[in-house]
């Protein structure tokens, strides 16, 4: 090694000396996320207590009856099994959730609610309690905000935050997102510009 590579290593050995038995300076960041300045609520679905009636107030706004108004007309408590013994409200829905029954999730009584695997009987604006014990994967994402979306703000020291429900995103009586078609079909500009093209030819 020669003369000025000897003293290019030395300066740089002292350089890196002096760096190390510098003070440290304090890293500066942005503040934490607070989890204490603003809520985290979840969105409650009309769709929990009410059933649409497809028509529309004079502001536009989807009439809805709540279950409970046709549901403290009945006499008996019981739960059909499937929707084949639907004789009075329901008749013609779709159910495919699985091997499960109406009665695997419904309870009878005023008012209706649904029942928990440990026997308690919640009501239906709770129906995140009854998703939650089998779907224990999708439940644990959507705690951490990584299943469900939302909408507000993840820096909750900056404002609050709404989660979706399960039933936002979900029918629980056919849950398996079904095949749709995008809004606006795709479109290739190559083969629009060959149509053209073609038809002024």
């Amino acid at each position: 090694m020669g003369g000025v590579q000897r003293n290019l290593v030395a300066l740089l050995l002292a350089a890196l000396a002096a760096g190390c038995n510098r003070p440290q300076q304090p890293r500066r960041f942005g503040p934490a996320p607070s989890a204490s300045a603003y809520p985290v609520t979840t969105n409650q679905p009309p769709r929990l207590v009410s059933v649409g009636t497809g028509e529309s107030d004079a502001r536009g706004e989807e009439l809805r009856v709540p279950c409970v108004t046709c549901h403290s007309m009945r006499d008996k408590a019981t739960v059909p099994e499937s929707t084949a013994e639907l004789k009075e409200f329901h008749v013609g829905m779709t159910f495919a959730h699985g091997g499960l029954s109406c009665a695997s999730c419904h309870r009878g009584g005023q008012p209706p609610t649904l029942g928990l695997a440990d026997g308690r009987a919640v009501p239906t604006s709770e129906a995140m309690q009854l998703c939650a014990q089998c779907h224990g994967p999708q439940f644990r994402g959507y705690l951490r905000s990584a299943h469900g979306g939302g909408r507000g703000h993840w820096d909750l020291s900056r404002g609050p935050r709404e989660k979706n429900h399960c039933v936002d995103c979900h029918d629980p009586h056919v849950p398996k997102f079904q095949p749709s078609t995008p809004v606006l079909p795709p479109r290739d500009r190559g083969v629009t510009q060959q149509t053209k093209e073609a038809s002024h030819g």
